[in-house]
């Protein structure tokens, strides 16, 4: 017989990745002792652009966790814009914009009703840590993440405020792209209470190829894109963006959400990937605990037949939209045809893919030059 540890599974970091691995390892075996180890207190704010896709709340119904939205309205309008070019459509499942003030507290709170023990901890060394399966949950800066040894990705810097959301945007969500480093756009949410989340983000340049943004340069990006928001409660956020092949080590450290370096490149949302790891997670770790299976092996699997091509996908599309003839040509097709609106909004807030008919749409609505810089990138890709 093993020693004896203080809990069978330890969560560092209670954010939507964390609390929703504890709920899936207690969804798969009630009698687990699972440990969310946090250094806030909940609720707390945290820096996001609060975006609730309909794609969490299925994944979370999955594992019996419903009502996380209750009380707030959902959104049904998005504009995608570039310069003079826009398309304005209704998406074909709402979306809502919650803070992450509330929407994380209820997750926390559910999962500490299925069982789970909220401990206030800031953890600095994972080997402190008294439990046979450890879970990194703590965002973009893990702790877990380099105890692992594992390199950074591309990142990006964003900044979030609220403020009041102007009659005329009331009920939608526009996202307007800038010339600065790719990807780089302003954005305005409405929450549907009267107040609007409003950012501005941008790709950050690698080492030794230029200085960071600075806080002024974010928002004055964003009045640029987006005049008129004044904004309160600014907030600024690393991004760590995903890229072509995502990997997670053999072993009982496994990592979720942003410590798993899993944000969509093309647009920065990452919310239902914390979610979608979490379950992974959580339901790999209640297995490896019950059969002595390799936790970290399990994992994997799990999440790159989840999420591996989507991946792909994401990652070329991050590329295209480097060139701005491209993401006027997405808009120009996504304008005429309703089916490849519905397929980027599927590719930047779930587990969406480039089709051959949204490509056939950009060769063909792109024009001489853009559709030779269309296929020099994929064949580069």
């Amino acid at each position: 017989m093993g020693p004896v540890t203080a809990y069978d599974l330890a969560i560092v970091g209670a954010g939507p990745a964390g609390a929703t691995t504890a709920l899936a390892a207690l969804h798969a075996d009630p009698s687990l002792r699972v440990a969310l180890l946090d250094r806030a207190d909940f609720p707390r704010d945290k820096s996001c652009g609060d975006g609730i896709a309909p794609h969490c709340l299925t994944t979370l119904a999955g594992i019996g966790v419903t009502g996380v939205t209750d009380g707030w309205t959902p959104l049904t309008e998005l504009e995608l814009a570039r310069g003079e070019l826009s398309v304005a459509a209704t998406m074909a499942r709402p979306v809502h914009v919650i803070p992450r003030q509330v929407f994380d507290a209820r997750l926390v709170e559910r999962a500490v009703d299925r069982g789970a023990t909220l401990v206030r901890e800031r953890v600095t060394d994972v080997e402190s840590l008294d439990a046979r399966v450890v879970v990194g949950a703590d965002g973009a800066h893990s702790v877990v993440r380099r105890h692992l040894g594992m390199p950074q990705g591309r990142r990006a810097l964003a900044i979030r405020g609220y403020a009041p959301t102007p009659p005329e945007r009331r009920g939608t969500q526009v996202i307007r792209y800038g010339e600065r480093r790719q990807p780089a756009y302003a954005w305005a949410f409405d929450r549907g209470d009267g107040l609007s989340n409003v950012g501005y983000g941008e790709l950050l340049p690698a080492e030794g190829e230029g200085m960071p943004p600075s806080r002024q340069l974010l928002l004055d990006q964003l009045e640029l894109l987006l005049p008129g928001y004044e904004g309160a409660d600014w907030k600024g956020h690393h991004l760590p963006l995903s890229s072509w092949r995502w990997d997670q080590p053999d072993g009982r450290v496994l990592l979720v959400g942003d410590a798993a370096g899993l944000i969509n490149p093309m647009t920065g949302e990452g919310i239902y990937y914390a979610i979608a790891t979490g379950v992974a997670a959580g339901q790999a770790a209640a297995r490896a605990l019950r059969t002595g299976e390799d936790a970290g092996v399990l994992h994997r699997g799990a999440v790159r037949a989840r999420l591996g091509t989507h991946l792909k996908h994401t990652f070329v599309a991050s590329r295209l939209a480097e060139y701005p003839v491209i993401v006027d040509g997405g808009i120009r097709v996504a304008r005429r045809d309703r089916r490849v609106f519905d397929e980027l909004v599927e590719l930047g807030l779930g587990d969406g893919r480039i089709s051959g008919r949204l490509v056939t749409g950009l060769v063909t609505g792109l024009g001489r030059k853009g559709a030779t810089q269309l296929r020099s990138r994929l064949r580069k890709a």
